[in-house]
């Protein structure tokens, strides 16, 4: 059901049109990426049975009216770049939110499941097709996706082409590594600067900072990382792929992806359990506690981009909270309730901080907003520590990835011939479509309104 995007003011008294965001060829990435970003894994397959019926174009223009700078996403993600780059593209966006206000970052290299493909050859094709879907002449960042399934080889060459088409096309600003083992993301990130000379600008990780896993604040994490020069690291998946939910993992079209245990899901459900002895949801907690300790923990490969902390229709500086850096964190919603829960959350947290009593009242919250902040990061932190006791061995876990056995599909050499086929016209996007068992727009099912029955449910965020 599509959503009217919320009007904006009377230019007579506030803006109406975005500012934009400096930038210059030196301008490192720390000092202008916000700490929010909004991530579109959600419109996927995966975590939605029928992407094409949610209200993305909705959801889109709500995060950019919230004060959301930022959208991660890949072409993995299913149709998730097509659907953000129709939201992007609608009037009130256009004319509201010019591009150079907001932050578009994307991946290449990870085609399925099983395929990936670091090729030169798809690398270009790749970026082609992501500035088309997303209706923009540049990309933000541009990451390896899931690096650990390829060779390191493979990706210091998907890394070089990258940086080759930054300097030489000047349609990507920044580039990285993406994935989840920890000692791969470091050594790959040394390796790089070690053949390179230049440090990686940003290295995301998911599931690593988290209720259950804290690996990323550690010396393994973010201590490797710094050393190799890796400017920003942002936190993904803070509810650990939706590990960290009363309801479970999320079960989409795909059926579960997840690769947790029947004994790590076990002891996440006590955990939950635990959790609403005292009240609380455990992916609330779980939320507010990966949000908040990591604008800490991370604020050493953080950013002090616009932190959204909701003065309406400005463009916001981290001077308003304190000044210091901040830790990255990439969320992921899909439906307008769990935009606002986590809104108020992340409102919450940034009360807490130094300069944040006089931001809150300047937002138009309660003047004790800081102190109630303050009370509830000491609650959480409490009922994190009882988390942590109920999961006992589980903490810190991490499981296999890529899984034993695992076979890339489609070979390290699979974009030459591509290429090859494609009559060298690289000018034009060469990527073709992967088949693929799922609803396509014409296909899906009339969205139906939620009742209001089911309306708490839905409004839990769901990575």
């Amino acid at each position: 059901m599509a959503t009217t995007p919320p009007a904006a003011p009377d230019a007579s008294d506030t803006l109406t049109t975005q500012p934009s965001v400096s930038y210059d060829r030196n301008t490192r990435l720390s000092s202008i990426l916000p700490p929010l970003i909004f991530g579109t894994a959600t419109f996927n397959h995966q975590y939605n049975s029928d992407p094409f019926a949610l209200d993305t174009v909705g959801l889109v223009s709500n995060a950019l009216t919230h004060g959301l700078r930022a959208f991660d996403t890949s072409p993995y993600y299913g149709p998730a770049e097509s659907l953000l780059g129709t939201a992007l593209a609608t009037p009130f966006v256009r004319t509201t939110f010019p591009r150079s206000s907001y932050f578009l970052l994307t991946k290449v290299g990870r085609i399925v499941a099983t395929e990936f493909d670091y090729s030169s050859q798809w690398v270009r094709a790749s970026v082609a097709r992501s500035l088309q879907r997303l209706h923009t002449d540049y990309l933000d960042v541009v990451y390896c996706h899931d690096v650990e399934f390829v060779s390191a080889a493979e990706v210091l060459g998907a890394v070089k082409e990258l940086r080759r088409i930054r300097d030489a096309d000047h349609t990507i600003r920044y580039v990285g590594i993406s994935g989840y083992p920890l000692d791969v993301l470091g050594s790959l990130a040394e390796l790089v600067l070690r053949e390179t000379g230049e440090p990686l600008d940003a290295v995301m990780s998911y599931a690593n900072f988290t209720l259950q896993n804290e690996t990323l604040a550690g010396p393994r994490g973010i201590g490797r990382l710094r050393a190799a020069g890796v400017d920003v690291v942002p936190n993904a998946s803070p509810l650990g792929m939706g590990l960290l939910r009363r309801e479970g993992v999320p079960v989409g079209a795909l059926g579960d992806f997840h690769p947790a245990s029947r004994e790590l899901r076990s002891a996440v459900r006590a955990a939950s359990d635990f959790c609403d002895r005292y009240g609380e949801r455990l992916e609330v907690i779980a939320l507010r506690h990966a949000l908040e300790s990591w604008l800490e923990a991370g604020a050493a490969v953080g950013s002090r981009g616009d932190p959204a902390s909701g003065v309406p229709w400005a463009r916001e500086s981290n001077e308003q909270v304190g000044g210091t850096k901040l830790g990255v964190s990439v969320i992921g919603v899909s439906r307008a309730p769990e935009l606002e829960k986590t809104m108020l959350v992340w409102r919450s947290i940034l009360d807490g901080l130094e300069g944040g009593r006089e931001t809150a009242i300047k937002a138009g919250r309660w003047s004790r907003a800081y102190e109630w902040s303050s009370n509830r990061k000491r609650a959480v932190q409490i009922l994190k520590e009882g988390v942590q006791e109920v999961l006992g061995d589980w903490v810190d876990y991490t499981w296999a990835s890529p899984p034993p056995g695992f076979v890339n599909q489609r070979g390290a050499n699979a974009g030459t011939n591509e290429a090859a086929r494609a009559g060298k016209e690289e000018s034009k996007v060469v990527v073709e479509e992967v088949d693929a068992p799922w609803l396509t727009p014409a296909a899906s099912p009339e969205p139906t309104e939620v009742g209001d029955e089911l309306r708490d449910e839905k409004s839990i965020p769901l990575r």
